[in-house]
């Protein structure tokens, strides 16, 4: 049936494929993903759908999958897991474990990395990819009571949080150092101005240009 939707999708001329908690797990299994995740009044989205439609039937195959989640509809709760925030988000890699997608937005941009970086790589369904270390990491989670590994997930999920939130506080903090910064030296230079720096530039001048008259 997978194999038949993808056939369908891939084999349309300006098909989209979508992805929605439904069919997430069916279509992206034992593939690395590259999605992007929208909202239909996203302006930027919508100028992207052209390439991404095309990068799709560039890309879509037996190891790779180019995929679109609308965050407002079906693909909501794939996007609330995946701490988007702004539209579109990309993200890449193995689907359980998504990375942020930070290059270029262009096609070629899109193309060059999706040809470079969506291929199979190591995790439980790939494991013959995997060096030894990674395949005892694997080995050790897959050992673990399932409470016991999702507690290390939510601690490691709250470790990331915690970092966004820190780095938060910092530009925030730097920003508002900035603004001070700026009125202190707003406040100095017209306490300069004031003291007299126009008028004495201006006596200066004048003074020069007597000069000149009387070397005349």
């Amino acid at each position: 049936m997978a194999r038949f939707m993808m056939t369908l999708v891939v084999g349309a001329a300006a098909a989209d494929l979508h992805l929605t908690p439904d069919n997430f797990d069916e279509l992206t299994a034992g593939k690395s993903v590259f999605l992007k995740m929208y909202a239909p009044w996203c302006g930027h989205c919508k100028k992207m759908g052209p390439d991404w439609e095309k990068l799709q039937l560039e890309i879509n195959g037996k190891d790779a999958l180019v995929a679109s989640i609308d965050c407002t509809a079906e693909g909501k709760p794939i996007c609330d897991a995946n701490g988007v925030k702004g539209f579109p988000t990309i993200k890449y890699g193995d689907p359980a474990a998504l990375e942020d997608y930070q290059g270029g937005r262009t096609y070629g941009d899109l193309e060059k990395f999706a040809k470079e970086n969506l291929k199979p790589s190591c995790s439980p369904g790939n494991i013959d990819l995997c060096d030894d270390e990674k395949k005892a990491k694997i080995e050790e989670l897959q050992a673990m009571d399932a409470s016991d590994l999702d507690s290390q997930i939510k601690t490691a999920e709250g470790e990331l949080a915690d970092a966004e939130a820190d780095f938060k506080k910092l530009v925030e903090g730097l920003q508002k150092s900035y603004e001070e910064a700026n009125k202190a030296k707003d406040a100095k230079l017209k306490e300069i101005k004031d003291a007299g720096l126009g008028l004495m530039k201006s006596v200066r001048a004048f003074a020069a240009k007597a000069d000149d008259k009387d070397e005349l």
